[in-house]
């Protein structure tokens, strides 16, 4: 059996061979692995999958994981409709993705090896609950016969084991329901998998106390499934060529780690934010998947001054945090797609009146409803254009779940800076996924603090500072101070309300140059990988970053001229991003949507940009992204011959 991860294969043996040399009783070292688990919804593969990957992060691996469920709270049991999965890529090198194709499967029932096993490698190794196979379960997942029978799994190692009736035995002495019994055997199979992985079960034997400590018995009953699995994968005789695998750990710098997930770091990163201006944290915000767990999480932070509004709707919760931000806290509203077209007229408003505003968007597949637990970048024109009006603003993107706390502190020093509204794009796989995270001393990060404007003398509501355009920030109360706010415009000069022409083209004409000079604020564009030059560039923003990466540097090992760049400021755009591009023959840009990206750097630089798009609702392979390289270079090597 093999192991391989983000395309790259370690490969030990083949299917058709005898057991590797380390046998049953040995180990097979690995250089990474991918995992995938996949059940029913009420399977707890969430958790099962969540716990893997925090005891692989404590285990000293890099890792990268991606959540892939279901939008209904609760389809149809044992459907294929109601598949959950989680996969968790993680290894001894840095780990950019979450893994191409899985190594292992794991299916709880027949609906997950019938969505699931199509994307395991062949030769990859599945684990089955065979105990689920029943002629029920059998019908309702779509199969005319048992794939456990009929040839399906066929070349693949296999592990078929009844999960469901030793995880009942396993847990008999705590005398629970049958129902509750099973409800351990996702820690029957993850005490197996340990096993397989060589994993310490110590820590999730400690989580697991924790959270049912208030039911010591339900706690010692998944424990007890837990050791089971582990001790029948140790002790049974496993098909021939099945064996355990051995990955020596990442080389990680020292410091406090944590596994995170990009909606928890984009909530770090605003309270952190907030702090280094000095300025109370104040979020508005309507629940709405996937971006619900930024106003989870912020919701416990209370005693960091962190004030949260679960507001009746998207309007009303935008609007409370633009009525923060007039009071002089630091406004905050997160959302996704449909939520925050619903918030466009307000946006407009904070434009007009020129308040800090920091905007999250974690972006699902639309249009409308669309596929509200799949990824998708499509919210891009929607951040940069989607107002009425001339109504600019700064748009940034995170690339991974670590980055969203680093860049969710920048989109707040820029909103408060320049007294303007900034959208931090995000999307439901970054979201969603973990990556290990190495806890920064808050202490040692630069603060911005902001200062208010206290003093009446000279005092005009749109006084213009000289280098970023923005007015000042005077907070209500302030004696003498006092002036108008709305949407209506105003008068450049005394801020009350005007309609006269030439005023409006000169507020429209600041509003416009001051997001401009943003791009006299911000790092210069860098390369990530290759030279400053040469035949062709990767250009990513978003969740595309560790796909492209890889690509790019897999590309490169094998003599290929091709760089990458990876945006974090998409509106306005570097200063030196044209200079850049166009000392390149060729620019492709990766985008989990029909273009967006691409249009707006043809429309700006009037280059001959060429898209590489997708909107299947799952992020890009590396091998798509390589196989676009390759295609992109074979055509003008072809040109130049002919």
């Amino acid at each position: 059996m093999s192991s391989s991860s983000e395309n790259e294969t370690v490969s030990r043996q083949s299917l058709d061979g005898e057991a590797s040399e380390q046998g049953h009783l040995g180990r097979e070292t690995l250089e990474s692995a991918v995992v995938r688990f996949a059940g029913d919804s009420g399977d707890g593969i969430q958790v099962t999958g969540g716990r893997f990957a925090e005891n692989t992060a404590l285990s000293g691996y890099d890792l990268a994981t991606f959540p892939d469920f279901p939008a209904e709270i609760r389809a149809p049991v044992g459907t294929t409709y109601g598949v959950s999965a989680y996969q968790i890529n993680f290894g001894g090198r840095t780990i950019m993705t979450s893994g191409d194709v899985p190594d292992t499967l794991v299916a709880f029932n027949p609906a997950a090896l019938k969505v699931e096993l199509g994307k395991l490698k062949k030769g990859g190794l599945v684990v089955v609950d065979s105990g689920t196979f029943t002629e029920r379960n059998l019908r309702k997942a779509g199969y005319e016969s048992n794939p456990l029978e009929n040839g399906a799994l066929d070349g693949y190692y296999k592990i078929l084991v009844d999960v469901s009736q030793l995880t009942l035995e396993a847990v008999k002495p705590f005398e629970l329901s049958q129902k509750d019994a099973l409800r351990c055997k996702n820690m029957w199979a993850l005490g197996l998998v340990y096993w397989l992985y060589d994993r310490d079960r110590g820590p999730t034997v400690n989580w697991l106390n924790h959270k049912f400590a208030a039911k010591p018995i339900v706690a010692a009953a998944n424990i007890a499934a837990l050791n089971a699995g582990h001790a029948f994968a140790e002790t049974a005789e496993l098909p021939a060529g099945v064996h355990g695998f051995a990955i020596t750990p990442a080389e990680i710098a020292p410091g406090l780690y944590r596994a995170i997930t990009g909606s928890e770091a984009i909530a770090y990163g605003l309270a952190v934010g907030a702090h280094l201006a000095g300025l109370k944290l104040v979020l508005g915000s309507y629940p709405i998947t996937p971006a619900s767990p930024i106003l989870h999480v912020l919701s416990t932070m209370r005693k960091y001054g962190v004030v949260t509004l679960q507001a009746e709707d998207e309007i009303a919760a935008v609007c409370a945090a633009i009525g923060a931000s007039y009071a002089g806290a630091m406004g905050v509203t997160s959302s996704s797609g449909p939520g925050i077209a619903l918030k466009g007229e307000a946006l407009g408003l904070a434009i007009a009146a020129e308040l800090p505003l920091v905007v999250i968007n974690t972006q699902r597949a639309g249009p409308s409803t669309g596929m509200p637990t799949k990824t998708e970048q499509s919210d891009l024109y929607q951040a940069v254009f989607g107002r009425n009006g001339d109504a600019p603003l700064v748009v940034m993107a995170a690339r991974s779940p670590g980055d969203c706390f680093e860049t969710a502190i920048e989109a707040t020093r820029i909103a408060t800076k320049f007294m303007t509204p900034v959208i931090l794009l995000s999307d439901g796989y970054i979201a969603n996924a973990a990556q290990p995270w190495r806890v920064p001393e808050v202490g040692r990060i630069a603060p911005f603090p902001v200062t208010m404007r206290t003093e009446p003398e000279g005092f005009q509501p749109y006084l213009r500072d000289a280098e970023t355009l923005s007015r000042p920030w005077a907070a209500p109360g302030t004696p003498g101070l006092e002036h108008r706010i709305g949407g209506i415009e105003k008068d450049y000069d005394s801020g009350n309300i005007s309609y006269e022409p030439d005023n409006h083209q000169r507020m429209t004409d600041v509003r416009v140059g001051k997001i401009a000079r943003v791009a006299d604020d911000i790092p210069l564009q860098s390369v990530d990988q290759g030279a400053d030059g040469g035949t062709l560039v990767v250009v990513g923003w978003g969740s595309t970053y560790g796909p492209i990466s890889r690509a790019v540097s897999n590309q490169r090992a094998k003599g290929v001229d091709v760089s990458h760049i990876h945006l974090r400021y998409l509106w306005p755009l570097p200063r030196n991003l044209e200079d850049l591009l166009r000392r390149y023959e060729q620019v492709l840009v990766p985008e989990m949507n029909t273009g967006q990206l691409s249009t707006i750097l043809r429309a700006q630089y009037l280059l001959p940009v060429q898209g590489l798009n997708k909107v299947a609702g799952q992020p890009f392979k590396i091998s798509e992204i390589e196989a676009s390289i390759r295609a992109r270079i074979d055509e003008m090597q072809e040109r130049s011959v002919a």
